[in-house]
């Protein structure tokens, strides 16, 4: 139930409106005329392209290791305080990839696209929380409702972070609503479904909210060690260039809107469980104290 790369895919347009915080929801596939495919054989090659410029295997190495933790450990806490942990070493890592490039350290260095697959069940809840982890780590993500897909849009080193952090949250999240169990109602009917659906919107929303606050912090505590170094600036024209690269490459993209979930139960459950989800940081490498 992860995310894996896609094998296959085929140019889609947009169609309707899909959860809060999507870039774009998108709807059935279009024709494969060669004049449509032309978008999607740009992401293609980007993503070929990338092969020598990814981020440092060090750094991942690090990441997966710290996630792989908050996976298996069976204290809470200690997996909020592991995955705040990744999250914050990969935002400081980002920052330092922006400063060097913006040094002219690398003359290639552009927005790609990668596709990561969102399976179903409760693709959208899943899908929104893909959306979440891509903006936290400035990238973008279109979700492909019918191919089950969605296309994350960045800077090599964020896309490889999204997709870490991603199939990591996932698994936690897919594991604390097993846990939780099966739902009836008073009837005896099952209300298994919309807790699960609940349970997995809630999640989302809540590891964004944390996402963003480790953020934040790594930001404000690079742009405090980087004075002098326009750090600002350099973001923002970062996320400018992700912006051209998504319009350039979906430009009738429909943003999305929240959808209501009619489960309260499930609601509290999952944001319950993302504020006990593992996110990165500095912690591990400099002694400073859990979050």
């Amino acid at each position: 139930m992860g995310a894996r790369p896609a094998t296959s895919a085929v140019p889609v347009r947009p169609r309707r409106q899909c959860p809060s915080g999507h870039v774009g929801c998108v709807g059935r596939p279009a024709s494969l005329g060669r004049g449509r495919m032309r978008g999607w054989s740009r992401l293609g090659r980007a993503q070929v392209s990338d092969a020598g410029r990814g981020p440092d295997p060090r750094m991942l190495d690090k990441v997966r290791a710290l996630l792989a933790k908050a996976e298996s450990t069976e204290y809470p806490e200690e997996a909020e305080a592991l995955s705040a942990r990744a999250q914050e070493l990969m935002a400081r890592y980002s920052i330092d990839h922006a400063l060097l490039a913006a040094a002219g350290a690398d003359a290639r260095d552009e927005p790609l696209g990668r596709r990561l697959s969102v399976d179903n069940p409760y693709g959208a809840p899943k899908a929104v929380l893909l959306t979440v982890v891509a903006e936290a780590n400035r990238c973008r993500a279109v979700w492909h409702r019918e191919l089950n897909c969605s296309t994350v849009l960045g800077f090599a080193p964020d896309v490889a972070a999204v997709e870490l952090m991603f199939t990591s949250l996932l698994l936690q999240a897919t594991t604390a609503m097993l846990r939780a169990g099966s739902r009836t109602d008073s009837l005896g009917r099952s209300r298994t479904r919309s807790f699960r659906n609940a349970f997995l919107h809630a999640y989302a929303a809540r590891i964004g909210e944390r996402l963003r606050e480790a953020v934040v912090e790594a930001t404000s505590r690079a742009a405090a060690e980087e004075a002098g170094k326009d750090l600002l600036p350099v973001l923002a024209a970062r996320d400018q260039a992700v912006e051209r690269a998504v319009d350039a490459m979906f430009p009738n993209l429909t943003r999305g809107r929240a959808r209501s979930v009619s489960n309260h139960e499930g609601w509290m459950a999952g944001r319950a469980a993302a504020d006990l989800a593992s996110l990165s940081g500095r912690s591990e490498v400099t002694g400073e104290s859990r979050r």
